[in-house]
């Protein structure tokens, strides 16, 4: 089945310039609602557990990073299939995307069901504490054999992440994430109108390529660091988040009690650490830990 392909949209506006009005069309980012929906080995039908509002586009991707970081799967294996709504016709047809488990995957889907709602604004809500990170089986990130990087590779990774948007050059609106290697270059740039979305799309191409734990790449994120976007780096084994915006108090609490080296306000040459600041390298030439 074909993917969708379009992720921006002609609207009519009227433009207001120095005194003048002239009718003329503008680009937009698309927005549109995606369901996931989680079909347990055997199950007659699958079973939704997420509503997010996203820009179409690496929607397998974006489920696959959604089920990882909510813990659902552990594995590409995991996976048996992802498919676009096979029973609907019509605009639905491409914003329903079920993953169907392997057997011996068991996951509470009345626990996902019951807890996770997603929109482009606010990300996965219902998140609990970071007690709740422990029990779920996440541990601080080791030191020996993540990602070392140079602080002059830190401070151009925003450049390079907007150098890469191609729907923000046309829109202006759209957020956009990636994983950088220590030399600075991006595996590849996936945006989104919501930042949660766009990680998940970067975080869920790694793993269906089956590269996780991802300890030599850091995230580069458009927007400010949230609880979300630590805790979905921390569930991929990113050992790095690079931020342009604000970090938020209990994001920096989380990179410090996980040990993730945490950057904000990272553009016009500079940036801020709040975690992690050993895998920063002021001079010399970045790499790992070994």
């Amino acid at each position: 089945m074909a993917r969708p392909s379009r992720s921006t949209a002609r609207v009519p506006v009227q433009r207001y310039r120095n005194g003048d009005v002239r009718r003329s069309r503008d680009t937009v980012s698309l927005e549109e609602p995606l369901e996931i929906r989680v079909r347990p080995h055997g199950a007659g039908e699958g079973v939704a557990v997420a509503v997010t509002m996203r820009t179409p586009g690496e929607d397998f991707e974006l489920a696959a990073g959604f089920l990882l970081t909510e813990g659902v799967v552990a594995a590409p294996a995991d996976v048996v299939e992802l498919t676009y709504c096979r029973s609907r016709t019509g605009p639905q047809e491409y914003n329903i995307v079920e993953a169907r488990l392997r057997p011996g995957v068991d996951v509470d889907l009345a626990r996902l069901s019951r807890n996770v709602f997603t929109s482009s604004s606010c990300g996965v809500c219902g998140k609990a504490s970071l007690e709740a990170l422990e029990l779920g089986g996440c541990a601080p990130l080791p030191d020996a054999g993540t990602l070392r990087v140079g602080a002059d590779v830190v401070a151009r990774l925003p450049d390079a992440l907007r150098a890469g948007q191609a729907d923000f050059e046309h829109t202006g609106g759209i957020h956009a994430a990636a994983l950088a290697a220590a030399d600075g270059s991006l595996d590849g740039v996936h945006e989104d109108v919501g930042r949660h979305n766009a990680v998940d799309k970067a975080l869920g191409t790694a793993f269906l390529a089956g590269r996780l734990p991802l300890g030599d790449r850091a995230l580069v994120v458009s927007g400010r660091a949230s609880f979300e976007i630590l805790q979905k780096a921390l569930a991929a084994g990113v050992p790095a988040v690079v931020a342009v915006g604000a970090p938020s108090s209990l994001a920096v609490d989380l990179a410090r009690r996980f040990n993730v080296t945490l950057t904000g306000f990272t553009r016009g040459g500079g940036f801020n650490v709040y975690a992690g600041e050993g895998r920063i390298e002021a001079a010399g030439t970045p790499g790992a830990d070994r």
